[in-house]
């Protein structure tokens, strides 16, 4: 992609006082043409790069803008490489892994050292999730309307929308656009999309916000619930809801204490610990969720 050439060249340039066309676009494997045209457009992005002719001519970064390479340690670059690595867990193609390969500017030690981090943002839908990401970055940077079938609570829906950001958060990915059937910005679970298409048709970008991402403003808390668990069951409200969550009873039960932003998620959650959990409150809750286990006694006893 454009942007991953020109993140290279802008690299290449900061580390070497002066390099060619042809130079640049044998390592770019576009033509001279091409490369020309980078120059111009980091140019207008306010990167003060000058050209000469000549024998002695080329591409360089004007005289006190040049970033001393020694900035950047070894153990910046693998900072770098291994935020890069954990993108292309995710991606459908080797674009990362080539961006290493730029900004290592051959050093195979930086590039092959053994990090002692691995980010492996990929999932177990990962074979139809990387095109969702490839489909949805090629829409974001040419500003191309995507559509597709949306799947939520509330039923399905067709969506088309303005693409602004790909996002990860609470282990899953989304899409962050202006929605054009509900007027507004919406955040969509890639998971929950299928039928995933770019329209071809293009938009004018609009002032886009920055997603609220906190859990209480995408999740407002609708219910709280108290629970007893069994003790054995520590481990995973340790590991889901952390150990402040619940106290330590002289029964030795577990009391929780959380709230939930809806009863079907609520009603899951409990039901997947089976007879390991009572909930105590709230009443109506405790209630409705008799009738649902006694809904579902009734199905089963008939076999």
């Amino acid at each position: 992609m454009k942007i991953d050439r020109l993140i290279g060249i802008l690299v290449v340039l900061l580390q070497q006082e002066r390099v060619t066309a042809p130079y640049l676009a044998e390592k770019f494997e576009v033509s001279r043409r091409t490369i020309n045209r980078d120059i111009e457009t980091l140019c207008q992005a306010g990167i003060p790069i000058a050209t000469a002719q000549g024998q002695n001519g080329g591409i360089s970064i004007m005289e006190g803008y040049r970033m001393d390479k020694t900035l950047l340690t070894s153990a910046d670059m693998r900072a770098i490489l291994t935020g890069l690595r954990s993108l292309d867990s995710v991606s459908g193609t080797n674009r990362y892994q080539q961006l290493m390969e730029k900004l290592s500017l051959g050093n195979s030690n930086v590039l092959t050292s053994n990090s002692h981090i691995m980010i492996d943002l990929s999932s177990w839908y990962k074979s139809s999730l990387a095109p969702k990401i490839e489909l949805l970055q090629s829409a974001i940077e040419f500003h191309e309307i995507a559509a597709f079938c949306y799947f939520s609570p509330r039923g399905e829906t067709r969506r088309r929308i303005e693409p602004y950001q790909l996002v990860f958060k609470w282990t899953s990915w989304y899409v962050w656009g202006y929605c054009l059937e509900k007027e507004d910005f919406r955040l969509f679970k890639l998971n929950r999309l299928t039928e995933l298409v770019n329209t071809g048709e293009t938009f004018t970008p609009r002032k886009a916000p920055l997603p609220e991402l906190a859990a209480e403003r995408v999740y407002p808390v609708a219910i709280t619930v108290q629970a007893a668990f069994e003790a054995d069951m520590k481990w995973r409200l340790v590991e889901e809801f952390g150990p402040e969550s619940f106290a330590e009873q002289e029964d030795g039960r577990l009391l929780f204490s959380f709230g939930f932003a809806d009863r079907e998620s609520l009603y899951g959650w409990l039901l997947s610990f089976g007879d390991k959990v009572e909930l105590l409150e709230p009443g109506e809750i405790r209630e409705e969720l008799r009738l649902l286990t006694e809904n579902m006694y009734t199905k089963y006893k008939k076999f």
